[in-house]
């Protein structure tokens, strides 16, 4: 038998990781904002806020129980095996995939125009290197951009297991009891909300005000139904931390693509463009029935069965 939210806990992890995040934060609200050189720093420490929380909340609520918890986060075992590895080849490739074809549905709305010849591209670079440096080849730089986005998601992955195990591993389990999808969508808007300190500040989107937390919560909920889904369908939190990094490496394609700099909003991977991708997704996989087939990911009844 399913036990209830153990609302406490949910609320003190949800509490921690976002005022942690705020923490992190604190030395660029205090400065230059993103242009404070030790962002490059804080902003990957922020990725492991979730983590920290569901550590601590793991030991002082004991959700999951003691003995279960390398299970119930998703870390170990990885069975079924067979499951658990093509999932994580899907969560690898199948995300830029996904912003591609974001990309084409922000051009044929058009959200942005796309240049064959990277001339955005090239002019973006070039501002971005110091005056006097040799452009390299256009193509080139082009070429080694794509054929990265897997090697990056395996790099990127290192770092969004931080938010991995906290997102995926430990709040949508501890949700779970609330029916899949109002789990899946609560996860989703936590994880939106936690970004607040660097999309205030003009991550992402360019947006210093609550219409930015909002575009990235939507981002983040149609995004975290996709990762969700990976998590309960195979029972382990691997596939969903390939995912997101795989996410992280290809966001910037349509800068890539783009003539000029687009509207992040409407074009990007997290923009409206991104939630319609993703929604047809998930239809395509509530009409196949993926949402109802799910492991147990606790061994006995608790919090997360």
């Amino acid at each position: 038998m399913r036990a209830g939210v153990r609302w406490a806990a949910v609320i003190a992890f949800t509490v921690l990781a976002c005022g942690l995040a705020w923490l992190v934060c604190l030395p660029l609200w205090l400065g230059r904002g993103l242009a404070e050189p030790v962002s490059a720093l804080m902003l990957p420490v922020m990725m492991f806020t979730p983590a920290v929380a569901a550590i601590v909340v793991s030991f002082a609520f004991r959700v999951p129980a003691r003995g279960e918890r390398a299970r119930s986060l998703g870390l170990w075992p990885l069975r079924p095996a067979k499951r658990v590895v093509w999932l994580t080849v899907v969560g690898w490739l199948v995300p830029p995939l996904l912003v591609g074809l974001s990309i084409l549905l922000a051009a044929a709305l058009g959200f942005v125009r796309l240049d064959p010849a990277f001339a955005g591209f090239g002019a973006e670079l070039e501002r971005a290197l110091p005056p006097g440096t040799p452009m390299p080849p256009l193509g080139l730089v082009v070429v080694s951009q794509l054929v990265m986005i897997p090697v990056g998601a395996l790099f990127n992955s290192l770092l969004a297991f931080g938010e991995e195990l906290g997102w995926r591993g430990w709040l949508l389990p501890a949700l779970r009891p609330l029916g899949t999808g109002p789990a899946l969508i609560l996860s989703g808007v936590i994880w939106g909300v936690w970004h607040s300190p660097v999309i205030l500040l003009g991550y992402n989107f360019g947006r210093t005000d609550v219409t930015g937390v909002l575009f990235m919560i939507g981002g983040c909920v149609a995004w975290g139904v996709l990762l969700g889904w990976l998590r309960l369908r195979s029972a382990s939190l691997w596939p969903a931390v390939l995912a997101h990094g795989s996410l992280n490496a290809a966001g910037g394609l349509v800068v890539l693509f783009a003539a000029a700099r687009p509207d992040l909003a409407l074009a990007g991977p997290l923009g409206v463009a991104g939630w319609i991708v993703l929604a047809v997704v998930v239809l395509v996989l509530a009409l196949t029935g993926q949402f109802r087939r799910q492991p147990e990911l606790a061994r006995r009844p608790g919090p997360h069965a």
